[in-house]
C-alpha cells in the first residue's frame, strides 16, 4: 500500500507499506510485522521495520499474523490480523 495520508511526517509520502505475514514452515519464525519501503525518484531504495513484537517466546512464537493494510481516511493505518480475526489502527501520537 503506497502511503498518501497527512497523519504520518511528509517523508512518508509515497512510500509503500507492506505486510509480513510469517512463515509457517521455518525452523526459526521470519516475517510477522510490516516494513516501510523506502522510494526516492520512484525508486525502491531501502526497507525498515515498522511495526513489530508479533513474536512472542525469544521469537521462537507469533501471537498474530499481519495479513493486509489499507490507509484509513484520518491518514492511519488499518492491519488486518488473521490469527486473532481483529484490526489493529497504527496512528501517529500527537
Amino acid at each position: 500500500m503506497f502511503y498518501t495520508g497527512s497523519s504520518f511526517p511528509s517523508e512518508y509520502q509515497n512510500d509503500a507499506f507492506v505486510t509480513m505475514r510469517g512463515s509457517w514452515n521455518r525452523s526459526k519464525p521470519a516475517g510477522y510485522g510490516v516494513v516501510r519501503v523506502k522510494f526516492e525518484n520512484g525508486q525502491p531504495v531501502r526497507t525498515e521495520e515498522f511495526l513489530t513484537g508479533f513474536l512472542v517466546d525469544n521469537n521462537r512464537s507469533h501471537f498474530a499474523r499481519p495479513v493486509g493494510i489499507v490507509q484509513h481516511s484520518d491518514g492511519s493505518l488499518l492491519v488486518s490480523d488473521d490469527t486473532n480475526g481483529v484490526i489493529y489502527r497504527v496512528a501517529r501520537a500527537n
